[in-house]
């Protein structure tokens, strides 16, 4: 499918905005460095959470894909209490007093964030029970184990003896049992009981076994969509731990502990003991929220806030209903498909499809090739790279970085490729936040395999996507690689969007070539042919080119900056864009969470336009775009405009020169901007407002992007018949005249 036929395809179903080339008017003297031009990164995150919480609440969306909208809000409320809640109180308690960019110090972030998260979950709330309601309609529900019959009840008692009750460990609590340890994010049963005719109480704490192992946490009634939580029904059955105690009361309670802990990096002898050490002391982290339910006694309230070592104002939350509403995602998952959205079905790429050659000589042949996850398969092109690679005897060596993975094709096409002879070297980031123990496993795995496995650079995270292959392409080694913006793991490929480029482009190879050597070696190169990689040339070089767009639009006007990504945090990349927008250049942003950057600011960022998209995939695709004069520069990589990328981490972008694969870039961008279902509009103070549709029939960018994905297949098709029909109807005719018949 030709370019032109791709955008008459988006034309059908959403309006292009244009960009009014009028000048801004002439800012008054305002200095970049004022805090108020800044967002607070923490209050951004929350805001982002509000977006991904509205999609729970919109009708328009099937109601099982909304239950697990609030299944992701949850989770990621969790995370948020783990890391950022957790970082700050860290801060707090070090006696840090510095303010942040936007002029809060970590005292006035708690707070704001505390007060954001009750309206949140206030709403949460809210939500929560109008989908309950809307779930009864279709005969889904979550019942009291009281309300059940008699018959039921029966049942679900003998399924708890049988398959619950053998796992349960109540723990008491007195001088002589001290307060026992409390697992980060279990749900826990606090029990109050006396002897018959006693009036001495005792106290008791029962973990709630939610796990693969053990049980899931909600109960089905006679394998109906009919449900008891399983704290409901241990708490319904209590008279089998505790026989012929009276019941005073019991209350349900959860914590949540920090997961930033400091690392003793003097004590450790290596990078995996010092993480296998970090994995230790998170488990015993200090606790930064505890959550109970509305009832709880106020003396056993108080004396789990004081023994957990809490502020019982400040870090007790009283959750009304069902606590850790991420377990909801067991109700996200039934199988009714008219309660789901339309199942996405991803299509090959036109130049793999249906192509068996060695994917090699079709990169070879072709030139890159520009993949977009999860409309086309990781499967088919990612993982059959890697596969190609693990036996084809012309390769050599291949060497790959590994943040996030999965068992599976990757693992196994290293390990086969090492058993092939082939020399192996991977870099497994073992500081991959809530991954650690997993890449821990893997890295032990292919160390068995004799595959040589490195941790990366001490004091930077691994965070780039790549895989580097070197073969023997008749006389001459030839380079080829994948750079990505996506971890390597099948799972997240099918659910975020992401974008990957396979290529054997000479000078990018040498720069991987280099880089690879500093990840395993020493001696960063001082500088790249092209490629931009974090820690040393990317911040400076993203500065370098904002700059050149201001010079160029200062002599010749269209100037346009356009950015996709997860964040901007930066202070640096925040203010030079305030600077360019200031200078009349055209700065449009496509960030998914965390943004610093106001737009519409009189006189700064007027003309700037900020945009979220909220969708059934999250977004998590990377591209820098410059117009620069009219000899525009793409790039796409594994960085997100954040100090801790562009500082601390070894990121890679890569330029995208090849014309077409700008063309689908440019798609992208245009699509996204366009859209008018999932897109989301930041204001000059920071809220955002949700795009309007004109008609119940608007598509939103995701949803364009899947046609887009499978009109060029089928246009790929098409084009391939024509080819082979018009080759036979040459041989056929070749053959007549030969025999004298034409």
């Amino acid at each position: 499918m030709s370019t032109s036929e791709l955008q008459s395809f988006i034309e059908e179903d959403s309006q292009f905005e244009t960009i009014d080339d009028e000048a801004p008017s002439v800012a008054p003297d305002v200095h970049l460095d004022d805090p108020s031009l800044y967002l607070n990164r923490e209050l951004t995150w929350l805001a982002f959470n509000r977006r991904v919480l509205h999609e729970a609440d919109d009708p328009r969306t099937p109601l099982l894909e909304r239950v697990k909208f609030l299944a992701i809000v949850s989770n990621n409320l969790d995370e948020f209490f783990m890391k950022r809640i957790g970082g700050l109180k860290q801060q707090i308690a070090a006696g840090v007093h510095a303010l942040s960019l936007d002029g809060r110090t970590p005292l006035q972030q708690l707070k704001e964030c505390q007060d954001a998260v009750r309206a949140f979950q206030a709403e949460q709330r809210r939500i929560h029970d109008d989908l309950m309601r809307e779930l009864d309609a279709f005969d889904i529900r979550i019942r009291l184990y009281k309300d059940l019959t008699a018959d039921e009840q029966e049942r679900l008692r003998e399924q708890f003896r049988a398959n619950i009750f053998p796992m349960l460990t109540p723990l008491a609590m007195d001088p002589a049992h001290p307060f026992p340890f409390i697992s980060n994010l279990t749900l826990n049963l606090l029990v109050t009981l006396r002897f018959p005719g006693g009036n001495e109480v005792y106290m008791a704490r029962v973990k709630v076994p939610v796990s693969k192992d053990v049980s899931k946490r909600l109960i089905s009634v006679a394998g109906t969509h009919t449900y008891v939580t399983l704290e409901d029904l241990i708490l319904n059955n209590l008279d089998m731990l505790f026989p012929g105690m009276e019941f005073v009361s019991c209350a349900l309670f959860r914590i949540t502990r920090n997961a930033i802990v400091e690392p003793d990096v003097e004590a450790a002898n290596d990078l995996l003991e010092m993480i296998e050490s970090e994995l230790r002391e998170r488990h015993f982290a200090p606790i930064v929220r505890l959550e109970v339910e509305p009832g709880m006694e106020p003396t056993h309230r108080g004396m789990l806030a004081a023994e957990l070592g809490l502020n019982e104002e400040e870090d007790v939350i009283e959750v009304e209903g069902m606590m850790a509403l991420r377990d909801l995602f067991e109700i996200a998952a039934i199988e009714r498909p008219e309660l789901h959205d339309k199942p996405h079905r991803p299509v090959d790429h036109p130049l793999l499809a249906n192509d068996r050659r060695n994917i090699f000589h079709i990169i070879r042949e072709n030139g890159p090739i520009l993949l977009q996850h999860p409309y086309q398969p990781f499967s088919t092109s990612v993982e059959r790279f890697l596969r190609t690679a693990a036996d084809d005897p012309k390769v050599l060596a291949i060497k790959m970085t590994l943040y996030r993975t999965s068992a599976g094709a990757i693992l196994d096409s290293l390990i086969q490729a090492a058993r092939n002879g082939k020399q192996v070297a991977v870099l497994v980031e073992l500081k991959a936040r809530f991954d650690e123990a997993a890449n821990i496993q893997w890295a032990r795995r292919l160390e068995a395999e004799g595959i040589h496995v490195n941790y990366g650079v001490m004091g930077l995270k691994t965070h780039s996507k790549l895989i580097f292959i070197v073969r023997r392409d008749y006389a001459q080694l030839r380079r080829y690689y994948h750079i990505g913006t996506g971890n390597y793991h099948a799972g997240t490929a099918k659910l975020y969007t992401d974008l990957g480029m396979l290529g054997c482009d000479e000078d990018i190879g040498q720069d991987l070539t280099e880089l690879f050597n500093y990840l395993t070696g020493y001696s960063p190169p001082p500088s790249y042919r092209k490629i931009l990689a974090a820690p040393y040339n990317l911040k400076r070089a993203i500065l370098d080119k904002i700059n050149r767009e201001i010079a160029h639009h200062k002599r010749d006007g269209n100037g346009v900056i356009q950015m996709k990504m997860n964040a901007l945090e930066d202070a640096a990349i925040t203010r030079a864009l305030y600077k360019a927008s200031r200078a009349g250049v055209q700065v449009d942003l496509i960030i998914r969470d965390t943004c610093r950057f106001r737009p519409g600011l009189p006189g700064i960022s007027e003309k700037a336009r900020v945009v979220s998209i909220v969708g059934r995939f999250l977004e998590h695709g990377r591209i820098i775009y410059f117009r620069n004069g009219g000899e525009e520069e793409y790039f796409i990589g594994s960085a997100d405009m954040m100090g801790r990328n562009l500082d601390s981490r070894v990121e890679v972008h890569a330029p995208v020169e090849n014309p077409e694969l700008r063309q689908e870039l440019r798609l992208i961008l245009d699509v996204q901007f366009a859209d008018t279902r999932s897109a989301w509009d930041m204001d000059a103070d920071g809220q955002y407002t949700q795009r309007t549709p004109t008609d119940d029939s608007s598509k939103g960018a995701q949803e364009t992007l899947i046609g887009v994905a499978e009109k060029r297949l089928a246009a790929a098709a098409k084009h391939k018949e024509k080819k082979v029909r018009s080759k036979l109807l040459s041989h056929f005719q070749w053959r007549l005249r030969d025999k004298g018949l034409q």
